[in-house]
């Protein structure tokens, strides 16, 4: 299988000066790394770099062994003459620091353990001799660079010479092997979160969420390079690249902009004019593609599942197992006191940033970030495996918008001294929601009218291993209970306790009205989804329990929001005040027509619903809020006929324009690892009220197998229409 394949020679072989034993240094011809056929043994054959016609890039995994051949002018003289393969990593390799690696040539075996480099002749036809070299299986983790080095016999003063490879030698994390921190033992969990290189990450409202199919394209010929490229901006230096946890720590620092160099800038205002739109991507390799054609430049614009698919591909393409995982309101704690607080006025309006303008909490109506996978020598047994860490910047830690990894079972016991930034992702999935409102009598003016312990984190979703995609939602898999105990639990209490007294400031003590004065029972009814151009209503349902007539004061609003639970713009606003008899019912009814709404919506079309009321009598109150998805129409995607591989395939993709307007300044997003490379395309015509929209494209598909096509299409009034299906590409 590594026998050396014959090169016609640069000169003609064995020269009276190149005999053993001449003065003359033998040269190295050429040097052969097998890059298929190793990367069958490696499971890296699919990267593209090892199939390039002009220079196969080698890919390996560490913890194995790889073949390579050196071609040289003559035979050498082992007796007399040395030779040795160097390996160099990074700018100032040194050899006391793992960056700097000479493997001296001639011995049969090998006679290091596994943690070592080591080198052994596997076959030697003269010429041509055929080496096996040990990779350690906590080797850093990137690009290396190989030379060999021949050194003259002592009588001819030990002359050196040095033949540079010019292929970059990619060694990544080793899932398949036991002894390497990112081992994965279940072959279906490794082609799920290595191999697999598309998904889906799931988005809209708890209740009514919907998976967005990605991209990751991890064996793209863009993306290795672009991987070590952002490594080199990270500021982690080269000897600590072996460590999976600061290699996930380093790329969730660099992924973004906020620090120097990073991949995305984020953004979440709407403004997106002189970038790319968020919705608009439909994987990661374009983004990666134009980072590192512009030599680093940051790509505009990302969200928290933009970042997370970038993560995702990073990740899988460097050898860590990893998955995009979202979080069903998700809650931002930023000053650490496990709550959520919100406060309004005496009329019902939310008071941003609270009453002295410097609070920043909020509730996400989803936020995406990442599992990976990986041993925690540095935390306590049973610590280790999946590991939350976010590529999104939202706060600081350790002086750089970074966070993770930590460890799910840290967060699920509430062991929030456990690194890394375990209190901030507790808070994501387990802080109290606190409402309060304005109120004379409060010695501080506010008074708390709700804590919710079960409002936040309401379900955790990924991708179930092993499913088929679908266009429908059966392959989310719900992984709540990794990151918390059922709520309501004494486990899940304890939990929270257990963060409260590991985290300064996390308590807070006010009054709050004794459940003997709630006489007055209040129902918020729940709006799952409604069809963009239909209108909608928000229902409250009181209660009088009590013997004595009620006067209650309510106040409804609904206001489009960001998914990120930031305030847009108001939708509707009404005060009501209305009395009930003993143990009567009314339902308080607001109608919202799309008139209303239509011209309000921001990214992702979510509409934030508060209700808040007041019993006159008893001083009772009662806050509640919801939040749902105006939904939009799914993108049709059919193939016109069996799909061979490289041979043209049309494709058409269609949706029906639901308003009762014309759509116009129309564009179109496909993208399909094996399929197509992504391309964008901006189309001349306009879509009337009502009308079918269908648009053809051709590609050529490159691989065989099952592939997945994701297109999104956006409009000057619709935008984030996506779809996606899997094409069998056949011979």
């Amino acid at each position: 299988m590594y026998r050396y394949r014959r090169y016609k020679a640069a000169v003609s072989p064995f020269t009276d000066n190149d005999k053993p034993g001449s003065s003359q240094l033998p040269h190295v011809e050429r040097v052969e790394f097998y890059a298929p056929q190793n990367a069958r043994e490696h499971h890296t054959l699919r990267y593209e770099v090892v199939q390039d016609r002009y220079r196969a890039d080698p890919v390996l995994r560490r913890g194995q062994p790889f073949y390579m051949a050196i071609r040289l002018g003559r035979p050498l003289d082992f007796a007399r003459e040395r030779m040795y393969v160097v390996l160099k990593y990074g700018p100032r390799p040194v050899v006391t620091l793992g960056t700097k690696v000479y493997l001296p040539v001639g011995k049969k075996e090998f006679t290091k353990e596994k943690q070592h480099w080591d080198c052994r002749v596997h076959g030697d036809d003269g010429a041509t001799v055929v080496l096996q070299i040990q990779i350690p299986f906590d080797c850093l983790v990137g690009d290396w660079s190989f030379s060999i080095q021949t050194i003259g016999a002592e009588s001819v003063g030990r002359r050196r010479a040095e033949y540079k490879c010019r292929e970059n030698v990619y060694i990544l994390f080793n899932p398949w092997c036991p002894e390497d921190a990112c081992y994965m033992e279940d072959a279906a969990e490794r082609d799920e979160y290595v191999t697999s290189d598309t998904g889906k990450i799931f988005v809209g409202a708890h209740r009514r969420y919907r998976g967005r199919h990605w991209v990751f394209g991890q064996h793209d010929n863009m993306v290795l390079p672009a991987a070590q490229l952002i490594l080199e901006r990270s500021g982690l230096s080269h000897a600590e690249r072996g460590s999976p946890a600061k290699v996930v720590r380093a790329l969730t620092g660099t992924l973004h902009s906020e620090n120097h160099g990073g991949v995305l800038q984020a953004r979440w205002d709407g403004q997106y004019e002189d970038g790319v739109s968020p919705w608009t991507w439909t994987g990661s390799v374009r983004i990666l593609e134009q980072y590192l054609r512009s030599g680093g430049r940051t790509v505009k614009y990302g969200q928290c599942w933009v970042f997370s698919g970038l993560l995702t591909t990073v990740c899988r393409a460097l050898g860590i197992p990893c998955r995009s995982v979202t979080n069903f309101v998700s809650a931002h704690d930023t000053d650490g006191t496990l709550t959520v607080d919100k406060f309004f006025d005496a009329f019902g309006d939310e008071i941003e940033h609270g009453p002295t303008g410097d609070s920043n909490d909020s509730l996400w109506n989803f936020h995406v970030w990442n599992d990976a996978w990986m041993a925690r020598p540095d935390l306590p047994r049973g610590y280790g495996g999946w590991q939350a860490c976010d590529a999104t910047p939202q706060q600081e830690s350790d002086n750089k918008f970074q966070c993770g990894p930590c460890s799910l079972e840290a967060i699920r016991r509430g062991e929030v001294g456990f690194g890394f930034d375990t209190t901030f992702l507790f808070s994501e999935v387990n802080a109290d929601l606190v409402h309060w409102q304005e109120d004379d009598a409060s010695d501080w003016g506010f008074s708390k009218v709700k804590r919710d312990h079960y409002h936040v984190g309401r379900s955790v979703l990924t991708k179930r291993c092993g499913a088929a995609d679908s266009d429908d939602e059966a392959d989310a898999d719900d992984i709540t209970h990794l990151y918390k105990n059922p709520e309501g639990t004494a486990a899940e209490r304890i939990a929270v306790f257990n963060a409260v007294r590991g985290t300064v400031g996390a308590q807070k003590y006010f009054d709050y009205p004794a459940s003997d004065d709630e006489d007055v029972q209040f129902q918020l009814a729940d709006i799952d989804s409604v069809m963009i151009g239909q209108p909608f209503h928000v229902d409250v349902n009181v209660l009088n329990k009590s013997a004595e007539p009620r006067t209650i004061k309510a106040f409804m609003h609904a206001n489009s929001v960001y998914y990120t639970g930031i305030k847009a713009l108001d939708i509707v606003r009404e005060p009501v005040e209305f009395t009930l008899q003993p143990g009567q019912t009314e339902s308080v009814v607001v109608k919202i027509t799309p008139e209303k709404y239509m011209d309000k919506l921001v990214d992702y079309c979510m509409v934030k619903v508060y209700a808040l009321a007041n019993v006159v009598e008893t001083r009772q109150s009662w806050s509640e809020e919801d939040d749902f998805v105006i939904s939009k129409p799914k993108l049709r995607i059919e193939a016109d006929q069996p799909c061979v591989v490289n041979k043209e395939c049309r494709v058409s993709f269609s949706f029906k324009n639901p308003l009762n307007m014309e759509l116009n300044g129309c564009m179109l997003s496909i993208e399909g690892s094996g399929l197509t490379r992504p391309r964008v395309m901006k189309l001349k015509r306009t879509v009337q009220p009502h009308e079918t929209f269908t648009h053809t494209e051709a590609f050529v598909p490159r691989e065989l197998g099952d592939k997945t096509i994701v297109a999104t299409f956006q409009c000057r009034q619709l935008f984030d229409i996506e779809g996606s299906k899997t094409l069998a590409v056949v011979n």
